[in-house]
Protein backbone atom coordinates (compact mmCIF):
# COMPACT_ATOMS: atom_id res chain seq x y z
CA UNK A 1 0.00 0.00 0.00
CA UNK A 2 0.96 3.69 -1.07
CA UNK A 3 -0.17 4.69 2.86
CA UNK A 4 3.13 4.71 4.36
CA UNK A 5 5.13 6.60 1.96
CA UNK A 6 3.27 9.82 3.12
CA UNK A 7 2.97 9.89 6.29
CA UNK A 8 6.12 11.20 8.68
CA UNK A 9 7.57 9.00 10.65
CA UNK A 10 6.29 9.01 14.09
CA UNK A 11 8.40 10.08 17.24
CA UNK A 12 8.09 7.08 19.91
CA UNK A 13 9.22 7.58 23.38
CA UNK A 14 12.61 6.18 24.28
CA UNK A 15 12.96 3.10 25.80
CA UNK A 16 10.06 1.75 23.86
CA UNK A 17 11.64 -1.98 22.61
CA UNK A 18 10.37 -4.68 20.80
CA UNK A 19 7.80 -5.86 23.04
CA UNK A 20 5.33 -2.84 22.48
CA UNK A 21 6.82 -3.00 18.67
CA UNK A 22 5.16 -6.03 18.95
CA UNK A 23 2.30 -5.40 20.40
CA UNK A 24 1.18 -2.36 18.06
CA UNK A 25 0.93 -4.40 14.39
CA UNK A 26 -1.95 -6.92 16.57
CA UNK A 27 -3.81 -3.82 17.73
CA UNK A 28 -3.72 -2.17 14.61
CA UNK A 29 -5.29 -4.94 12.65
CA UNK A 30 -7.82 -5.40 15.49
CA UNK A 31 -9.02 -1.81 15.25
CA UNK A 32 -8.66 -1.99 11.30
CA UNK A 33 -11.15 -5.07 11.67
CA UNK A 34 -13.38 -3.02 14.00
CA UNK A 35 -13.11 -0.30 12.06
CA UNK A 36 -13.61 -0.95 8.22
CA UNK A 37 -17.61 -1.63 8.59
CA UNK A 38 -17.83 1.03 10.36
CA UNK A 39 -15.84 3.40 7.80
CA UNK A 40 -17.51 1.25 4.96
CA UNK A 41 -21.41 2.16 6.51
CA UNK A 42 -20.20 5.66 6.43
CA UNK A 43 -19.27 5.88 2.84
CA UNK A 44 -22.43 4.05 2.00
CA UNK A 45 -24.92 6.04 4.04
CA UNK A 46 -22.73 9.77 2.62
CA UNK A 47 -22.93 8.87 -0.92
CA UNK A 48 -26.88 7.55 -0.35
CA UNK A 49 -27.70 10.63 0.82
CA UNK A 50 -25.74 12.76 -1.82
CA UNK A 51 -27.64 10.49 -3.95
CA UNK A 52 -31.29 11.38 -2.43
CA UNK A 53 -30.77 15.12 -2.25
CA UNK A 54 -29.22 15.39 -5.61
CA UNK A 55 -32.45 12.80 -7.16
CA UNK A 56 -35.29 13.30 -4.75
CA UNK A 57 -34.89 15.96 -2.20
CA UNK A 58 -33.75 19.02 -4.55
CA UNK A 59 -36.92 18.26 -7.23
CA UNK A 60 -39.36 17.66 -4.50
CA UNK A 61 -38.24 21.25 -2.93
CA UNK A 62 -38.64 22.60 -6.26
CA UNK A 63 -42.04 21.42 -6.93
CA UNK A 64 -43.14 21.84 -3.47
CA UNK A 65 -42.02 25.37 -4.10
CA UNK A 66 -43.57 25.29 -7.26
CA UNK A 67 -47.07 24.45 -5.30
CA UNK A 68 -46.91 26.83 -2.54
CA UNK A 69 -46.43 29.44 -5.39
CA UNK A 70 -49.29 28.43 -7.31
CA UNK A 71 -51.83 27.44 -4.68
CA UNK A 72 -51.04 30.15 -1.59
CA UNK A 73 -48.17 32.93 -3.25
CA UNK A 74 -50.14 33.84 -6.18
CA UNK A 75 -53.73 33.83 -4.73
CA UNK A 76 -52.82 35.27 -1.45
CA UNK A 77 -51.18 38.11 -3.79
CA UNK A 78 -54.34 38.41 -5.81
CA UNK A 79 -56.51 38.57 -2.88
CA UNK A 80 -54.60 41.13 -1.30
CA UNK A 81 -54.38 43.45 -4.70
CA UNK A 82 -57.78 42.92 -6.12
CA UNK A 83 -60.00 42.71 -2.79
CA UNK A 84 -57.99 43.81 0.65
CA UNK A 85 -56.59 46.50 -0.23
CA UNK A 86 -59.56 48.00 -1.89
CA UNK A 87 -61.18 47.03 1.25
CA UNK A 88 -58.66 48.57 3.43
CA UNK A 89 -58.55 51.91 1.51
CA UNK A 90 -62.03 51.82 1.77
CA UNK A 91 -62.29 50.92 5.40
CA UNK A 92 -59.77 53.59 6.13
CA UNK A 93 -61.75 56.42 4.12
CA UNK A 94 -64.97 55.19 6.18
CA UNK A 95 -63.26 55.51 9.54
CA UNK A 96 -61.83 58.46 8.57
CA UNK A 97 -64.96 60.44 8.01
CA UNK A 98 -66.79 58.67 10.92
CA UNK A 99 -64.01 59.07 13.50
CA UNK A 100 -61.25 61.63 12.88
CA UNK A 101 -63.41 64.50 10.75
CA UNK A 102 -65.79 65.15 13.12
CA UNK A 103 -63.39 65.22 16.03
CA UNK A 104 -61.00 67.52 13.92
CA UNK A 105 -64.41 69.91 12.91
CA UNK A 106 -65.65 69.51 16.39
CA UNK A 107 -61.78 70.30 17.84
CA UNK A 108 -61.17 73.22 14.91
CA UNK A 109 -64.61 74.90 14.77
CA UNK A 110 -66.32 74.66 18.36
CA UNK A 111 -64.06 74.01 21.18
CA UNK A 112 -60.90 76.27 19.53
CA UNK A 113 -63.78 79.15 19.12
CA UNK A 114 -64.79 78.57 22.97
CA UNK A 115 -61.48 78.72 24.58
CA UNK A 116 -59.64 81.10 22.58
CA UNK A 117 -62.98 83.41 22.94
CA UNK A 118 -64.60 82.15 26.06
CA UNK A 119 -61.56 81.55 28.74
CA UNK A 120 -58.13 82.74 26.94
CA UNK A 121 -59.16 86.19 26.04
CA UNK A 122 -61.16 87.34 29.27
CA UNK A 123 -57.95 85.64 31.80
CA UNK A 124 -55.39 87.57 29.67
CA UNK A 125 -57.54 91.16 29.86
CA UNK A 126 -57.99 89.64 33.21
CA UNK A 127 -54.33 89.34 33.87
CA UNK A 128 -53.20 92.53 31.98
CA UNK A 129 -55.95 95.28 33.65
CA UNK A 130 -56.26 93.87 37.06
CA UNK A 131 -54.03 91.44 38.22
CA UNK A 132 -50.62 92.68 37.42
CA UNK A 133 -51.16 96.18 38.84
CA UNK A 134 -52.73 94.89 42.07
CA UNK A 135 -49.62 92.44 42.00
CA UNK A 136 -47.04 95.58 41.49
CA UNK A 137 -48.74 97.69 44.55
CA UNK A 138 -48.21 94.05 46.84
CA UNK A 139 -44.47 93.57 45.47
CA UNK A 140 -44.14 97.56 46.62
CA UNK A 141 -45.55 97.33 49.95
CA UNK A 142 -43.94 94.60 50.87
CA UNK A 143 -40.67 95.90 50.06
CA UNK A 144 -41.11 99.53 51.41
CA UNK A 145 -43.33 98.43 54.64
CA UNK A 146 -43.28 94.30 55.32
CA UNK A 147 -39.19 93.87 54.47
CA UNK A 148 -37.65 96.59 56.85
CA UNK A 149 -40.66 95.62 60.02
CA UNK A 150 -39.69 92.24 59.79
CA UNK A 151 -35.59 92.62 59.88
CA UNK A 152 -36.25 95.29 63.26
CA UNK A 153 -38.57 92.86 65.05
CA UNK A 154 -36.36 89.73 63.71
CA UNK A 155 -33.35 91.32 65.28
CA UNK A 156 -35.02 92.55 68.43
CA UNK A 157 -36.46 88.84 68.90
CA UNK A 158 -33.21 87.32 68.43
CA UNK A 159 -30.94 89.92 71.02
CA UNK A 160 -33.73 89.30 73.08
CA UNK A 161 -33.61 85.43 73.16
CA UNK A 162 -29.74 85.70 73.52
CA UNK A 163 -29.87 87.37 76.55
CA UNK A 164 -32.75 85.22 78.06
CA UNK A 165 -31.48 81.45 76.49
CA UNK A 166 -28.27 81.24 75.09
CA UNK A 167 -25.97 83.21 77.68
CA UNK A 168 -26.85 81.40 80.64
CA UNK A 169 -26.67 78.06 78.71
CA UNK A 170 -23.34 78.84 77.19
CA UNK A 171 -22.08 79.92 81.03
CA UNK A 172 -22.92 77.27 82.44
CA UNK A 173 -21.35 74.97 79.93
CA UNK A 174 -17.98 76.85 80.16
CA UNK A 175 -18.06 77.05 83.79
CA UNK A 176 -19.67 74.29 85.04
CA UNK A 177 -20.09 71.22 83.34
CA UNK A 178 -17.03 71.06 81.47
CA UNK A 179 -14.65 71.57 84.61
CA UNK A 180 -16.52 68.90 86.45
CA UNK A 181 -16.54 66.05 83.30
CA UNK A 182 -12.79 67.09 82.42
CA UNK A 183 -11.24 66.80 86.31
CA UNK A 184 -13.65 64.41 87.67
CA UNK A 185 -13.94 62.34 84.71
CA UNK A 186 -11.30 62.10 81.93
CA UNK A 187 -8.29 62.49 83.74
CA UNK A 188 -8.87 59.63 86.26
CA UNK A 189 -9.77 57.22 82.82
CA UNK A 190 -6.79 58.66 81.33
CA UNK A 191 -4.45 57.70 84.27
CA UNK A 192 -6.16 54.18 84.74
CA UNK A 193 -5.75 53.65 80.95
CA UNK A 194 -2.07 54.69 80.69
CA UNK A 195 -0.70 52.94 84.36
CA UNK A 196 -3.15 49.74 84.35
CA UNK A 197 -5.17 48.73 81.02
CA UNK A 198 -1.55 49.52 78.78
CA UNK A 199 0.24 47.40 80.94
CA UNK A 200 -2.51 44.38 81.03
CA UNK A 201 -3.36 44.77 77.17
CA UNK A 202 0.48 44.55 76.04
CA UNK A 203 1.25 41.09 78.37
CA UNK A 204 -1.80 39.59 76.96
CA UNK A 205 -1.19 40.70 73.42
CA UNK A 206 2.24 39.02 73.92
CA UNK A 207 1.14 36.15 75.16
CA UNK A 208 -1.68 35.61 72.28
CA UNK A 209 1.42 35.98 69.67
CA UNK A 210 3.68 33.20 71.33
CA UNK A 211 0.23 31.42 71.46
CA UNK A 212 -0.37 31.36 68.17
CA UNK A 213 2.77 30.86 66.85
CA UNK A 214 3.52 27.90 68.51
CA UNK A 215 -0.19 26.62 67.06
CA UNK A 216 0.98 27.48 63.12
CA UNK A 217 4.09 25.90 64.03
CA UNK A 218 2.55 22.90 64.67
CA UNK A 219 -0.51 22.79 62.33
CA UNK A 220 2.41 23.36 59.45
CA UNK A 221 4.51 20.45 60.55
CA UNK A 222 0.95 18.15 60.48
CA UNK A 223 0.29 19.77 57.03
CA UNK A 224 3.64 18.70 55.29
CA UNK A 225 3.38 15.47 56.73
CA UNK A 226 0.12 15.15 55.11
CA UNK A 227 0.86 16.40 51.97
CA UNK A 228 4.32 14.70 51.90
CA UNK A 229 1.96 11.27 52.69
CA UNK A 230 -0.12 12.34 49.97
CA UNK A 231 2.33 12.50 47.44
CA UNK A 232 3.98 9.11 48.50
CA UNK A 233 1.04 7.38 48.64
CA UNK A 234 -1.09 8.25 46.12
CA UNK A 235 0.19 11.32 43.32
CA UNK A 236 3.33 8.76 42.84
CA UNK A 237 1.61 5.75 41.82
CA UNK A 238 -1.20 7.57 39.86
CA UNK A 239 1.21 9.58 38.06
CA UNK A 240 3.09 6.17 37.51
CA UNK A 241 0.30 4.56 36.16
CA UNK A 242 -0.82 7.71 33.95
CA UNK A 243 2.75 8.24 32.57
CA UNK A 244 3.66 4.71 32.03
CA UNK A 245 0.37 2.64 31.29
CA UNK A 246 -2.50 4.95 30.45
CA UNK A 247 -0.82 7.54 28.22
CA UNK A 248 1.52 4.66 25.90
CA UNK A 249 -1.93 2.71 25.76
CA UNK A 250 -3.96 5.86 24.83
CA UNK A 251 -1.23 7.06 22.18
CA UNK A 252 -1.04 3.54 20.41
CA UNK A 253 -5.06 3.39 20.18
CA UNK A 254 -5.30 6.92 19.16
CA UNK A 255 -2.92 6.04 16.26
CA UNK A 256 -4.49 2.65 15.63
CA UNK A 257 -7.45 4.29 15.11
CA UNK A 258 -5.90 6.99 12.55
CA UNK A 259 -4.24 4.52 10.66
CA UNK A 260 -7.19 2.24 10.43
CA UNK A 261 -9.93 5.02 9.95
CA UNK A 262 -7.55 6.30 7.19
CA UNK A 263 -6.47 2.42 5.31
CA UNK A 264 -10.41 1.91 5.97
CA UNK A 265 -10.89 5.25 4.02
CA UNK A 266 -8.51 3.82 1.18
CA UNK A 267 -10.34 0.47 1.07
CA UNK A 268 -14.06 1.88 1.56
CA UNK A 269 -13.53 4.11 -1.69
CA UNK A 270 -11.98 1.09 -3.50
CA UNK A 271 -14.78 -0.94 -2.92
CA UNK A 272 -16.91 2.44 -4.11
CA UNK A 273 -15.04 2.42 -7.05
CA UNK A 274 -15.30 -1.26 -8.10
CA UNK A 275 -18.98 -1.16 -7.45
CA UNK A 276 -19.19 1.87 -9.29
CA UNK A 277 -17.33 0.61 -12.32
CA UNK A 278 -19.22 -2.89 -12.18
CA UNK A 279 -22.77 -0.92 -12.18
CA UNK A 280 -21.44 1.36 -15.27
CA UNK A 281 -20.46 -1.88 -17.14
CA UNK A 282 -23.87 -3.55 -16.30
CA UNK A 283 -26.65 -1.26 -16.31
CA UNK A 284 -25.45 2.26 -17.37
CA UNK A 285 -23.64 0.28 -21.02
CA UNK A 286 -26.17 -1.23 -21.77
CA UNK A 287 -28.95 1.66 -20.52
CA UNK A 288 -26.99 3.75 -23.22
CA UNK A 289 -26.67 1.69 -26.19
CA UNK A 290 -30.76 0.97 -25.84
CA UNK A 291 -31.24 4.24 -25.97
CA UNK A 292 -29.05 4.77 -28.72
CA UNK A 293 -29.50 2.10 -30.86
CA UNK A 294 -33.17 1.62 -30.31
CA UNK A 295 -34.85 4.72 -28.45
CA UNK A 296 -33.20 7.13 -30.93
CA UNK A 297 -34.51 5.57 -34.44
CA UNK A 298 -37.30 4.73 -33.36
CA UNK A 299 -37.63 8.19 -31.47
CA UNK A 300 -36.56 9.78 -34.99
CA UNK A 301 -38.64 7.71 -37.01
CA UNK A 302 -42.35 8.48 -34.63
CA UNK A 303 -40.99 11.81 -35.12
CA UNK A 304 -40.53 12.12 -38.89
CA UNK A 305 -43.04 9.74 -39.93
CA UNK A 306 -46.09 11.24 -36.79
CA UNK A 307 -44.65 14.45 -35.10
CA UNK A 308 -44.42 16.37 -37.86
CA UNK A 309 -46.91 16.03 -40.78
CA UNK A 310 -49.22 16.65 -37.09
CA UNK A 311 -47.77 19.93 -36.58
CA UNK A 312 -47.71 20.82 -40.07
CA UNK A 313 -51.25 19.75 -40.43
CA UNK A 314 -51.90 22.07 -37.23
CA UNK A 315 -50.35 25.16 -38.34
CA UNK A 316 -52.01 24.75 -41.48
CA UNK A 317 -55.17 24.51 -39.95
CA UNK A 318 -54.37 27.29 -37.90
CA UNK A 319 -53.49 29.44 -40.98
CA UNK A 320 -56.29 28.40 -42.61
CA UNK A 321 -58.85 29.43 -39.68
CA UNK A 322 -57.29 32.76 -39.24
CA UNK A 323 -57.69 33.58 -43.36
CA UNK A 324 -61.40 32.30 -42.53
CA UNK A 325 -61.40 34.87 -39.73
CA UNK A 326 -59.84 37.61 -41.27
CA UNK A 327 -62.37 36.89 -44.73
CA UNK A 328 -65.08 37.17 -41.81
CA UNK A 329 -63.92 40.16 -40.71
CA UNK A 330 -63.44 42.12 -43.70
CA UNK A 331 -67.23 40.68 -44.48
CA UNK A 332 -68.93 42.07 -41.48
CA UNK A 333 -66.55 45.18 -42.04
CA UNK A 334 -67.87 45.57 -45.65
CA UNK A 335 -71.55 44.84 -44.39
CA UNK A 336 -70.96 47.59 -41.67
CA UNK A 337 -69.84 49.88 -44.52
CA UNK A 338 -73.07 49.10 -46.98
CA UNK A 339 -75.83 49.65 -43.94
CA UNK A 340 -74.51 52.64 -43.19
CA UNK A 341 -73.92 54.20 -46.28
CA UNK A 342 -77.89 53.14 -46.55
CA UNK A 343 -78.65 54.71 -43.47
CA UNK A 344 -77.32 58.21 -44.40
CA UNK A 345 -76.48 58.18 -47.75
CA UNK A 346 -73.44 59.03 -50.08
CA UNK A 347 -72.29 58.25 -53.49
CA UNK A 348 -68.38 58.30 -51.95
CA UNK A 349 -66.22 54.44 -53.26
CA UNK A 350 -65.86 52.56 -49.63
CA UNK A 351 -62.79 51.82 -51.60
CA UNK A 352 -61.26 55.13 -51.21
CA UNK A 353 -61.09 55.13 -47.83
CA UNK A 354 -62.44 54.22 -44.00
CA UNK A 355 -65.58 55.67 -43.04
CA UNK A 356 -65.73 59.46 -42.46
CA UNK A 357 -62.74 60.32 -44.45
CA UNK A 358 -62.08 61.68 -47.74
CA UNK A 359 -59.43 60.26 -50.06
CA UNK A 360 -56.54 62.60 -50.60
CA UNK A 361 -55.62 64.52 -54.04
CA UNK A 362 -52.66 62.70 -55.95
CA UNK A 363 -50.91 64.83 -58.61
CA UNK A 364 -52.41 63.39 -61.62
CA UNK A 365 -56.24 64.63 -59.66
CA UNK A 366 -55.31 68.16 -59.99
CA UNK A 367 -57.48 69.01 -63.18
CA UNK A 368 -56.79 72.54 -62.82
CA UNK A 369 -53.60 73.08 -62.60
CA UNK A 370 -53.57 71.47 -66.58
CA UNK A 371 -56.02 73.98 -67.46
CA UNK A 372 -55.17 77.18 -65.97
CA UNK A 373 -51.25 77.68 -65.34
CA UNK A 374 -51.47 80.37 -63.10
CA UNK A 375 -53.66 78.59 -60.28
CA UNK A 376 -52.49 77.57 -56.82
CA UNK A 377 -51.73 73.43 -57.18
CA UNK A 378 -54.01 71.63 -54.07
CA UNK A 379 -53.16 70.51 -51.42
CA UNK A 380 -52.80 66.81 -50.71
CA UNK A 381 -54.67 66.38 -48.07
CA UNK A 382 -58.19 68.15 -48.56
CA UNK A 383 -60.29 69.40 -45.93
CA UNK A 384 -63.31 68.31 -45.11
CA UNK A 385 -66.39 69.02 -47.35
CA UNK A 386 -70.41 70.13 -46.36
CA UNK A 387 -71.10 66.29 -47.14
CA UNK A 388 -68.69 64.63 -44.65
CA UNK A 389 -69.34 67.31 -41.72
CA UNK A 390 -73.24 66.34 -42.15
CA UNK A 391 -72.00 62.66 -41.85
CA UNK A 392 -70.18 63.29 -38.97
Amino acid sequence: MEYGKHQAPQAYEPGEGCLTTLIRVPVRIVVLVIVLPVRMVRDALVVTWRAAERVLLRPLGRALARLFDTLVAVPSAWLYRTVLTPLGHALRWLATALFIWPWIGLWRYVAVPVVRYGLVVPLVWLYGTVLTPIGHGTRWLYRTLVVPAGRGIGTALGRLLTALFVRPVAGLWRYAVVPVVRYGLVVPLVWLYGTVLTPIGHGVSWLLVMVGRGIEAVVRGLAAALVRLVLTLLVAPVSWLYRRVLAPVGREIGAAIEVAWRVAGQLSRAIGRALARLARYLVAAPATWVYRSVCTPVGHRVRDAVWAPAVRAAVEAGRAARDALRAVRESVRQARRDAWRALVGGGADPRAGERGTVAARTLGSAQQTATVPSAAQAPEISPLGAETLKRG
